[in-house]
């Protein structure tokens, strides 16, 4: 058997894993800002990561999974004043910040659950660790890399470049940032350099989540609440740190920089990154007005979508092409892993119903062997940087000849006895526990859709008779869901609302 292999986004090649301690991984994933709904884009690496988690598990490792909550203090820094996405959402929304922290944490691990993700070993949030952060900082600041500037605590990335590797994860260099930055952002900010992140950010009395600390009351920045929670959970150096490639820079980076600083070496030895999902050629995300969310995914409900897809289908969709590459939103696409996905799981269900029983015919060795390979291939498949698109190749190769099997055109004995327990066993070990893919039920996917225009149509119908009580208590109570009805010219129009 192949050893197993991924590729670290450190070194920029594939490398053979070995663990810090043996037959024990610890791994870091980057959890969800929850100040909003999730949307398909986040589905892929929490999908991407459930399935390394789940074939390093089957390798016979322990690990340890932490994946944290971000609840405070995730802010962008450049070319805007800091700002803190939970306390904004709560205003937005008129709710306590905890309030919406609570509602976005439930529906994320609600997606999550229909996703068949498996929980994490631990879910740290960020407001439960402010100690941990704040003490990272002073470590930092003693070393002699973070400075104090009006309440506000910044990294500096200069110093940290003259005795360290800065850009060893992204490539970028410092040069070249700062030329920019002196440029166009000359004398803009409280920062000795535009290029130094916030540790920690000044908070006046009426900003909603401030925190007491040794420079005022403030509230963390994005970067040190994962480095000061995987070092709790993980120590100083683990394994792997995972996430998707978007936060190679600045938040990983700016994780690895200050980790070294204060702890003396690198925080994980190796880095892996998935790709973006698309629409269009283009990055789904809010500045592009091309978001959907994943209760829209389900129900079918975003202008863009033709149908509801369920669950299952979006899982599968993401797994057949490898994470590293990207991965384009369409209609089709979808429909067509819809398709995919219940064919797998037809053969899946007809091969579960097969027992071996030889009827005196000859082995076919060409064909024994080449079942042996497609189901050993899988192992290689997975072994090589995790290549769930090929695995599934190989299963959809594998389909014909289950169904062949069943109606007789191939009879059992032309595969031994060990061939057809090793196909089975292919089967349940790849599609059900390294995959983690379940059965849909036929028309599952549209029925939270049709539910939706069953409602919909009720309401016109109780406008027309002038019930204008049950229309608005079919408008309210869907409102009260997160489902907006808007009365277009041509009809009714649905939208999520957060």
């Amino acid at each position: 058997m192949s050893e197993f292999k991924i590729h670290n986004s450190l070194t920029r090649q594939k490398e053979v894993f070995t663990p810090l301690y043996p037959g024990h991984v610890g791994m870091y994933v980057c959890g969800p800002t929850v100040s909003g709904e999730s949307h398909l884009g986040h589905a892929r690496p929490y999908i991407t990561f459930d399935v390394v988690f789940r074939y390093l598990q089957h390798l016979g490792y322990k690990v340890r999974y932490v994946r944290n909550i971000t609840d405070a203090g995730h802010f962008e820094e450049e070319g805007r004043a800091a700002e803190d996405k939970i306390a904004k959402g709560a205003l937005l929304e008129k709710l306590e910040p905890m309030e919406l922290v609570q509602k976005y944490t439930n529906l994320y691990h609600w997606a999550m659950l229909q996703f068949n993700c498996m929980e994490p070993s631990i879910e740290p949030t960020a407001t439960g660790h402010i100690t941990e952060q704040i003490e990272m900082i002073q470590k930092i600041i003693s070393q002699g890399y973070a400075y104090e500037a009006n309440g506000s605590v910044y990294f500096d990335v200069k110093k940290y470049a003259e005795n360290y590797k800065y850009g060893i994860l992204s490539g970028r260099v410092l040069e070249d940032m700062l030329e920019t930055s002196v440029r166009e952002l000359e004398n803009q900010s409280e920062k000795r350099n535009n290029v130094d992140f916030a540790l920690w950010k000044n908070a006046p009395a009426e900003h909603l989540m401030r925190w007491p600390s040794p420079w005022g009351y403030g509230f963390p920045g994005w970067h040190i609440e994962c480095s000061a929670m995987s070092g709790k959970y993980l120590g100083t150096q683990f394994d792997i740190h995972g996430g998707g490639m978007d936060l190679q820079f600045p938040h990983h980076e700016c994780e690895i920089a200050q980790s070294e600083v204060a702890h003396g070496e690198l925080m994980a030895r190796y880095w892996m990154h998935n790709n973006m999902i698309t629409i269009n050629g283009r990055k789904m995300g809010k500045s592009y007005n091309n978001v959907i969310k994943l209760t829209e995914m389900f129900a079918g409900t975003h202008p863009l979508l033709e149908k509801a897809y369920a669950p299952m289908t979006i899982r599968f969709y993401v797994l057949q092409t490898h994470y590293r590459s990207t991965l384009d939103f369409s209609n089709e696409a979808l429909q067509a892993a819809e398709r995919g996905l219940q064919r797998l799981w037809d053969a899946y269900e007809t091969l579960q119903k097969l027992s071996y029983t030889a009827n005196g015919g000859a082995l076919n060795e060409e064909l024994d062997k080449q079942v042996q390979t497609l189901c050993a291939e899988c192992t290689e498949y997975m072994n090589d940087d995790l290549n769930t698109a090929k695995v599934m190749a190989n299963l959809f190769e594998l389909a014909p000849v289950i169904n062949s099997l069943r109606h007789g055109q191939i009879k059992m004995s032309e595969i031994s006895e060990a061939t057809f327990n090793l196909l089975k066993e292919t089967w349940e070990t790849y599609l059900i526990k390294i995959l983690g893919l379940v059965p849909v039920q036929a028309g599952d996917s549209n029925k939270l859709g049709e539910v939706l225009q069953l409602l919909i149509d009720i309401r016109k119908e109780a406008k027309a008779r002038k019930d204008y009580a049950t229309s608005d208590k079919i408008r309210n109570q869907l409102l009260d869901l997160g489902i907006q009805l808007k009365d277009e010219k041509d009809g009714t129009v649905s939208y999520t609302v957060e």
